[in-house]
């Protein structure tokens, strides 16, 4: 199934709709991310999943290890990290990577299981979007 932005566009006025005064951004994104589960069978057995690339974010308190931690799971996962770019401010991180996860045998819902799993341990953020979803969200 191919993402496009009139679907986005649609699932955003149906979030919008359906979550009436609470619609938030956040809670705009995660009913359209639901959908587009729903639509590609990624929240299945996992005999389908998502091939392509994801965006990765995640920010916290910064400690050692927490590059290293996300990483490691992600080669782990045999997924391809293509990009990566992080700051620190003070006491804090942020972290963007772009990560193609075509090659690996879990499924989308799959690894973002596991990076939540790193998530709770470290006790950081750690947010996973497909990549269209990321690009169309901003442009709506």
């Amino acid at each position: 199934m191919k993402i496009t932005e009139n679907l986005i566009w649609e699932l955003s006025n149906k979030a919008i709709n359906t979550l009436g005064e609470s619609a938030s951004p956040d809670k705009i994104r995660e009913f359209v991310e639901n959908e587009i589960a729903k639509m590609t069978g990624s929240n299945q057995t996992g005999t389908e999943k998502f091939q392509g690339r994801v965006i990765l974010t995640s920010f916290g308190v910064n400690r050692p290890g927490i590059v290293a931690k996300i990483t490691g799971v992600l080669a782990e996962l045999n997924c391809d990290l293509q990009d990566i770019s992080q700051k620190i401010m003070q006491e804090f991180y942020t972290l963007i990577m772009m990560i193609d996860i075509t090659n690996s045998p879990k499924n989308f819902r799959e690894i973002q299981e596991e990076l939540n799993k790193v998530s709770a341990e470290m006790n950081i953020k750690i947010f996973v979007q497909h990549e269209d979803i990321f690009q169309y969200m901003f442009r709506i």
